[in-house]
């Protein structure tokens, strides 16, 4: 399974998120967001808003699924935990 999360690094539901896929052994790829600087803060803050309509986060894709929040029983669904 393809996990990626884009995150904030000051964002608490953001930790919670990345501490469940920790805790369950979930490989994944993480863009923390507000560390970005430049052109490259500028695409991935264009890239969350193309994928969820906005800015919340965190925003998570699991296989392609959309995941804004954190949303532990959609996530546990997700990855058939």
């Amino acid at each position: 399974m393809t996990v990626k999360v884009f995150a904030l690094s000051t964002c608490p539901y953001c930790r919670m998120a990345r501490k469940y896929l920790d805790d369950n052994g979930v490989a994944y790829e993480v863009v923390e967001v507000d560390l970005l600087e430049g052109d490259e803060r500028s695409a991935a803050v264009a890239e969350v808003k193309e994928i969820s309509g906005g800015t919340s986060f965190p925003v998570m894709l699991l296989d392609g699924e959309l995941i804004v929040g954190f949303n532990k029983k959609r996530m546990k669904e997700l990855l058939g935990l």
